[in-house]
């Protein structure tokens, strides 16, 4: 089942004082939190297209691992991958890389996840 932008953007902004906004122009809707980047949505991309920061070597790990999967596009490649949300990721996967990037902007040591 594909997972919509709307889903999508309802989750990452449930993220505490998570906020919306178009520095880059109506194409593309960045999220952030303390004035920082998390997660980046494509507009109008079907399926969606989700840029979100990522620890480098679990980075690295999940763009051999996944065909839908890869560098992060227009961002440090290192630190970011760009997702295809075409089901090969499940929500719950795609929603742990949600918290894990929110995670690491803010510095909130939580586990990296385990895929």
């Amino acid at each position: 089942m594909a997972i919509s932008h709307k889903e999508v953007e309802e989750y990452v902004l449930s993220m505490p004082n998570a906020t919306l906004d178009y520095p880059f122009g109506k194409e593309v809707a960045v999220y952030k939190v303390q004035d920082k980047m998390f997660a980046l949505i494509s507009e109008g991309s079907d399926p969606v297209r989700i840029s979100l920061k990522c620890d480098p070597t679990l980075a690295k790990h999940l763009r051999e691992k996944y065909e839908s999967v890869m560098e992060g596009y227009h961002l440090n490649k290192r630190h970011w991958n760009t997702i295809v949300l075409s089901g090969q990721l499940s929500w719950n996967e795609v929603q742990d890389l949600i918290r894990h990037s929110y995670n690491l902007v803010t510095q909130d040591d939580q586990p990296t996840p385990q895929f």
